[in-house]
Formats: C-alpha cells, structure tokens, sequence
C-alpha cells in the first residue's frame, strides 16, 4: 500500500461522464469522536480515573492511538471506490482526529461507507516511514508489521493499587509451537448509508467502554498487560471490537 491515495470510480454511463447530469464532486472528511458510552471523552479527560468498565473497575486513559484504512464508499449499483490509504488517529496528541480524504468525492448516495480497523495483511507487512518513526512497529517475534491499537492507562486492581494497563491490538500471533501460528484479527467497520452533500464531515464515533464489554467482559486483574503475545487475548480483542463504532451525524 502506498500512503498516496488510489481512487477506483466505474462511470455508471458508456464512455464518458456528462457533466450537467452528474452529482458534482466534493471534499470529504472523517471527524473521528470519542465517548465512553456517551459520555464524551477527549485528551483533556486523560490521566484522571474517572471511568468503570464492564466488569466495575475503575480506570483512566493515558494513551490513545488506532489506524484505519482502506475506506471504501459502495453505490446500489455496485459501483465502489476504494482509497488506498491509512489514518493513524492519536487522540493523546489530539493529531489526526479530522481526515480529510485527497481525492474528491462524487456526491450523492452511497449504500455503505466502511473502513479497516489496523492493516490487512497485503498492507501491514509493507514498511511506512511515518509509521516507524511514531514507533508504531511491532516486534519480529511476534510477527512483526503494526499495532492496530494502543490503549494505555491505569485501574484499579484487587489490592486497591492503582495498576497500569496496555490494551495493545495487533494480528494475533502463537509462539507456543515450532514456527508462529496467526489469525487476522483486522477487521471492516461497515457504517451504514450516507448521502455525501458539499463538503462532508462524515462522523465516526468510537465507544471506548465498548473495548471491554462485549461479547467478551474484560478484567484488566487477569489480562491488562502482556496482551500482544497472548494469542487468545488478541482473538478476544477482536470480537470486542465489532460494536466500537459507529456513525454520527454527517456535518454538511
């Protein structure tokens, strides 16, 4: 994958497009928000112990940052665009929250907007300068390509302690036998139907209590740190995360 964008748009008409009968084309962003269930949730909430998961215990976020790629937007007839292209959004540094597509888009309807939450495995094992140098890496020994997420902070454990935690998502990778056994743990974010208008702001909301929820209710006592080479913990993030997001209210 390159960082440059590769749109692929099939003219509903023979040959060429008449300009007095299309939708005219626009510019479009992702406004990325936060919340944990509803409660809104920005960098300046960060460092405080305020927030109780799933399973009732106390934590605070200190670190927040996940990639998305490969957005894609569908029409009924099939037509797709897909943007060959990736997002690290880093709410910690509040960097990269709006993304601003670099190509323009055809308005109108389009019957699904979706995305992939990390890299599939074509893009993840490609080497991206930025990325490296947000040290965004992960080791060999544990298969190596990208995080798909890093949510750090601190809770309270079983003693009462205030305890840091690091639920870092990557592909899912077994070490246990003689060569590395992985699952693709990636997975697509479909949003829903959008009617794209001049210049849209389409708004992706991500439920961070959602993480620790469900199906798989998370106690950060027994599985809050050393989670990237914990195959089944990975599989467990997962399925966790296919109820994190979900689509706001498009900004005209």
């Amino acid at each position: 994958m390159k960082k440059i964008v590769s749109i692929f748009l099939i003219c509903m008409l023979f040959v060429s497009c008449n300009s007095d009968n299309d939708d005219p084309p626009t510019s479009v962003s992702f406004n990325f928000t936060h919340n944990w269930d509803g409660t809104n949730v920005t960098n300046s909430e960060f460092n405080t112990i305020q927030y109780t998961n799933a399973n009732g215990q106390a934590l605070s976020i200190e670190k927040l940052r996940y990639l998305i790629s490969n957005i894609t937007f569908r029409k009924v007839n099939g037509e797709t665009t897909v943007i060959n292209a990736y997002n690290l959004i880093d709410v910690t540094n509040n960097t990269n929250l709006i993304y601003t597509l670099p190509n323009e888009m055809l308005t109108g309807h389009y019957i699904n907007v979706s995305f992939t939450f990390g890299f599939n495995n074509d893009d993840n094992y490609q080497n991206y300068t930025d990325l490296n140098s947000a040290s965004w890496n992960v080791p060999a020994q544990l298969g190596g390509g990208y995080h798909f997420m890093q949510l750090e902070g601190k809770f309270i454990d079983n003693a009462s302690a205030q305890t840091g935690y690091a639920y870092h998502c990557i592909r899912a990778v077994d070490n246990s036998g003689a060569q590395q056994v992985f699952q693709d743990t990636f997975f697509t974010v479909d949003l829903g139907e959008v009617e794209l208008k001049n210049n849209a702001s389409i708004v992706i909301n991500m439920n961070i209590a959602e993480w620790f929820k469900n199906p798989n209710q998370w106690d950060l006592n027994l599985l809050g740190n050393m989670l990237m080479p914990n195959f089944n913990a990975q599989v467990m993030m997962h399925d966790n995360g296919q109820n994190v997001f979900s689509l706001g209210e498009l900004i005209p």
